[in-house]
């Protein structure tokens, strides 16, 4: 008999549609696992607000999902991540999984050139972000660009719109000429626009621009964590994704589009 906690659902947590593109990431690798995903929409962005405004805003999402009875708690948000994955993890006695901006991997692709890390100003002034490059021992490299405006830009879904365009060439045109050999998505929003950001980036820049995203990286971890932990669903003729919001139906529907996207 399968135990019941197994076929608990999987929460995931996002001040918005960011968190959306991990979800896809897991629902293609775990078809038979149940999916929540909380949007805190009526937050949204985190990237500009203090840091304990972020802390009691993602706790927040952490205790909805807790009490909804899910089986781990994926934060799908890096700047929540970077000010309160500890405490999160101390607090509940269920798997917590965070996303970071993968900023090792590109670093390690890199010849020459340097890495951008696109990621909203709290993520890049965060303690977290900061040990992390040191760790990695290549700071030198590394070309951080806060955009304090971009993922609420993209909560409009006007993805290939002419103001995300504008907004990415004004904030990327003071590094023109650079070799660029990798560009970090250091937001989960940015995911929805990869395309549109490196199609940018070289029309400024030499080098391959190539893209690096934490999501797959994040969803490989929380896959084997759930199976180390005897919780990964392998069976399942029913599996369901669900969405809830601290927003308006208006939300859940905008939700659905961006996981269909």
């Amino acid at each position: 008999m399968k135990d019941n906690k197994i076929t608990l659902p999987i929460g995931f947590f996002d001040s918005g549609v960011g968190g959306i593109a991990l979800l896809k990431e897991a629902v293609a690798l775990m078809p038979f696992e149940n999916f929540l995903y909380y949007g805190d929409s009526i937050n949204v962005p985190y990237g500009n607000k203090a840091e304990l405004e972020i802390k009691t805003l993602s706790l927040s999402c952490g205790d909805f999902l807790f009490r909804k009875g899910v089986k781990a708690i994926v934060m799908a948000c890096n700047t929540a991540t970077s000010i309160s994955v500890q405490i999160m993890r101390e607090l509940y006695r269920i798997p917590v999984i965070s996303i970071e901006p993968a900023v090792k991997p590109a670093v390690d692709a890199s010849t020459d050139g340097y890495v951008l890390v696109l990621a909203t100003p709290a993520t890049i002034s965060q303690q977290r972000y900061n040990s992390l490059l040191e760790k990695i021992g290549s700071a030198e490299k590394i070309i951080n660009v806060p955009l304090s405006r971009l993922a609420q830009m993209i909560e409009k879904m006007d993805l290939d719109g002419p103001e995300i365009k504008e907004y990415l060439r004004e904030n990327l045109l003071p590094y023109r000429g650079k070799k660029i050999d990798g560009i970090v998505l250091g937001c989960t929003h940015y995911s929805f626009i990869s395309t549109q950001i490196q199609k940018t980036a070289k029309e400024l820049f030499a080098g391959a621009c190539e893209i690096f995203d934490g999501k797959t990286g994040t969803v490989r971890q929380l896959k084997r964590v759930l199976d180390e932990s005897g919780l990964l669903n392998t069976q399942n003729d029913n599996p369901t994704v669900s969405f809830q919001t601290s927003g308006d139906s208006f939300d859940i529907e905008l939700y659905k589009r961006f996981f269909t996207f």
